[in-house]
């Protein structure tokens, strides 16, 4: 071994136990693994940036881009109107979301996907009476079992595409991926509809405003004529309780509600006028003693705010791309910030431990805020979280859309063709999106998940050097001393299976950089076709259905369906070991060794 090849395996171990741990974002820990090999020369500097001008690269983001551009347009809505009928059927209407996320994925992003059902699957299944939960595992599943089928479906077959252009000349197409991935998602969405779905862990039906302990942080105090706060205005009372850690959400005088507090700052309270103050019970109680007020019923303030006629609510399920993870609404200043009232926190189903203040947010949380309609929109739009519910304001079918679903179908023909490649192709319909305002310029970039691009630009240097330090090579020959002696057969079936348990504590991109070069490189010592070896892998590596952290789309679905960490095994396992016994006979029959 190599002083390089033990440095960069050091990085390699150094990556992994960091993404898993999870303490940084996955693109801040791949920048730094890069910046480190570059800095032992590992990575000439020449090549530092190599990543972000690569294909694999370019291709994602125009996929992201195009997604986005259908969504807004509402052009996939075409496909989402026969859901409603069905919703008094479990089967039927599982089945339904379950193929028609499948099918989105196969040409768009799976998170988009996913995004975009999520809101039709929870409000169909509260309106029949079934638990949420009982459908957005299938529903999260399906949606990433779909991007199994094409080129464009899923980053690790954009991947895998990418690294077969570099050691053999040649790309797989738009389609090469359908016979394996197609047989694997079909069975896949099967064994879900016949004995998955009733295997997922469903706890008390949660749905909507069910999801928020609300009384737990909104109360009504009444100004009295022994009040402190009585004569005080508005801006006045605030900055008191800006000490105390609390906020004002709405102030009731007489037939009067003030809810925008920044244009009534002059209002002077009066005897008999009622606050409805946010914060927890002890804090809300030692400030209404310190300043005489009287406590009212907190369901009466729950009513004042969620069932105020010029205000709204929503519930938005924090994403990995937003801006408020890992910070807490005190940090970010929240309520300023955004513009909007945060009532309440939901996370796994339940309410977390603690002050709302205090709460450090997390993927999957679903927060309840408040505010007028425009409002509400600026602010889901600038935490980039996705809406449980239906938006008139950010997904309705346009006149447009008819020109976005003929333009990304006249790509995908010209790219399934061979006419055009597959970048040129998206590159021109991304265009054409901008060109014709299905998104406008200043939104161009708004669908891009930006960390996975940083994830793909600093990860791919690090597979190249795999391979130029013959570290890739090393790692290869200490696997055959172990497992040579197996069939050809069990081989594949041993690095599908890595591939797969990698993928469910680490990012699927990144586990298909590391492990292409590898299949390829143990192909290449047992003189088999590496085609087999590199399908597995692209399965693999976007098979990940243990944890809700191997995909994004699982991270999504833990809030809303009030799902623990060790619920999605219960489905996952099982979906796993069919995938496997469906793959092997598929990637023999399609790929011959």
């Amino acid at each position: 071994m190599t002083a390089d090849q033990a440095i960069l395996l050091l990085i390699l171990l150094a990556l992994l136990v960091l993404l898993i741990w999870g303490r940084w974002r996955y693109d801040i820990v791949a920048l730094g693994a890069l910046f480190t090999a570059s800095a032992f020369g590992i990575v000439p500097q020449t090549e530092l940036f190599s990543g972000f001008g690569n294909p694999a690269t370019i291709t994602v983001v125009l996929v992201l881009i195009v997604s986005f551009g259908l969504t807004k347009s509402g052009a996939v809505e075409f496909v989402t109107d026969f859901i409603e009928p069905l919703v008094d059927k479990p089967f039927l209407h599982i089945a339904a979301l379950s193929f028609l996320a499948a099918f989105l994925s196969m040409f768009m992003n799976n998170v988009g996907a996913l995004a975009l059902l999520m809101p039709i699957a929870i409000q169909s299944t509260t309106k029949a009476g079934r638990a949420p939960a009982s459908v957005l595992m299938p529903l999260s599943f399906a949606s990433i079992l779909g991007g199994l089928v094409t080129l464009i479906g899923t980053p690790p077959n954009i991947l895998i595409a990418n690294y077969r252009q570099q050691v053999t000349g040649e790309s797989f197409s738009m389609f090469d991926f359908a016979p394996v991935g197609g047989g694997i998602a079909f069975f896949g969405i099967i064994f879900m509809l016949i004995f998955g779905w009733r295997l997922v862990k469903v706890r008390k039906q949660t749905a909507g405003l069910e999801l928020f302990d609300i009384e737990q942080y909104l109360f009504e105090l009444k100004v009295t004529n022994e009040s402190v706060a009585e004569g005080q205005t508005i801006g006045e009372f605030k900055e008191d309780l800006k000490e105390s850690k609390l906020d004002l959400l709405c102030v009731i005088h007489k037939d009067k509600r003030f809810t925008h507090m920044q244009h009534s700052r002059g209002h002077e309270f009066c005897n008999n006028d009622l606050l409805v103050v946010q914060g927890s019970h002890n804090d809300v109680d030692d400030f209404a003693t310190q300043h005489k007020l009287e406590m009212v019923s907190a369901e009466n303030a729950r009513k004042e705010i969620l069932h105020s006629e010029d205000s709204q609510i929503a519930e938005v399920v924090v994403t990995p791309q937003s801006r408020v993870v890992g910070c807490t609404p005190t940090d970010i200043r929240f309520n300023r910030s955004y513009g909007v009232n945060l009532l309440a926190a939901s996370r796994s189903g339940g309410t977390p431990k603690g002050r709302l203040r205090e709460l450090k947010f997390k993927t999957g949380d679903v927060l309840l805020i408040h505010g007028d309609e425009e409002e509400l929109y600026d602010a889901i739009t600038k935490m980039n979280c996705y809406p449980l519910a239906q938006r008139d304001l950010d997904i309705k079918r346009s006149e447009k859309s008819i020109w976005a679903l003929g333009i990304f179908i006249l790509a995908i023909t010209l790219a399934a063709s061979g006419l055009l490649s597959i970048q040129l192709a998206l590159g021109i319909a991304t265009i054409g999106f901008a060109l014709l305002n299905i998104v406008s310029v200043r939104e161009f970039y708004d669908g891009v998940d930006w960390p996975i691009v940083i994830l793909l630009g600093a990860m791919i240097p690090i597979g190249a050097a795999l391979e130029t330090t013959g570290t890739t090579t090393l790692l290869v020959d200490g696997l055959l001393s172990v497992a040579g002696g197996l069939s050809p057969v069990l081989i594949i079936a041993l690095i599908l299976v890595v591939t797969m348990t990698v993928s469910d504590v680490l990012n699927n991109a990144a586990t298909a950089i590391l492990m292409a070069p590898i299949a390829f490189n143990i192909a290449q010592s047992l003189e088999l076709n590496p085609d087999a070896f590199l399908m597995a892998v692209a399965v693999g590596a976007s098979c990940a259905f243990l944890t809700p952290i191997g995909h994004q789309n699982n991270a999504l679905i833990m809030g809303p369906g009030g799902y623990k960490f060790g619920d999605y095994w219960r489905m996952g396992l099982p979906l796993e070991i069919v995938i496997v016994a469906v793959a092997l006979p598929l990637l023999l029959i399609v790929w011959p060794i």
